[in-house]
């Protein structure tokens, strides 16, 4: 029989994973987010699914559980990061690739082209003819390098709007480059 941490009632968070009814409302809440997030990582089906489901098995059999300490968010997606590491160096261990083959024939997103020296022109000239508020969430999280939280100050707004207005920008911006626009 598993048991409970205990932690004292001062420092007791209602959000302690302790029942299979708060399990459950867990996974409801966070699947689709934790497996978006994970997808981010590894751009492969097959292995976001097999991590977000491990993600979830491991938040919800842990000892130590939810502390609080974090949003409950970030706490499912930092344990679905450090899975998805552990992944990699099992298969650089084992002498896989290190980067499973469907990684590897993925497009760079914006960020990573803004690095090659021969696309930054073009990252800049669609950047340019993009929209605000987009253009600049957009150069205020890559080049800036603010946090999402510090964007959404910026304009008076959430940190979820940075958030949504800055993955808006990424796919516009991801959109014309592959059509070629603002070349």
């Amino acid at each position: 029989m598993k048991r409970e941490k205990q932690y004292p009632e001062s420092e007791r968070k209602e959000a302690v994973i302790t029942d299979a009814r708060t399990s459950q409302r867990l996974y409801e809440a966070y699947y689709m987010r934790v497996y978006s997030y994970v997808m981010t990582l590894a751009k492969n089906k097959d292995m976001s699914e097999e991590i977000t489901q491990e993600t979830f098995y491991r938040a919800i059999s842990s000892d130590d559980g939810y502390r609080g300490d974090s949003d409950e968010l970030t706490w499912l997606c930092a344990i679905a990061k450090n899975l998805f590491y552990d992944e990699m160096r099992k298969r650089s261990r084992r002498g896989d690739e290190a980067v499973p083959e469907e990684i590897a024939d993925t497009q760079a997103g914006p960020e990573e082209q803004a690095l090659d020296k021969d696309d930054s022109f073009r990252i800049h000239m669609v950047l340019h003819s993009l929209e605000e508020p987009y253009k600049e969430v957009f150069e205020l999280r890559c080049f800036g390098e603010l946090s999402f939280r510090q964007i959404g100050t910026i304009f008076g707004k959430t940190e979820t709007w940075a958030r949504v207005t800055y993955h808006r920008a990424r796919s516009k911006i991801q959109e014309k480059l592959e059509k070629g626009k603002g070349i």
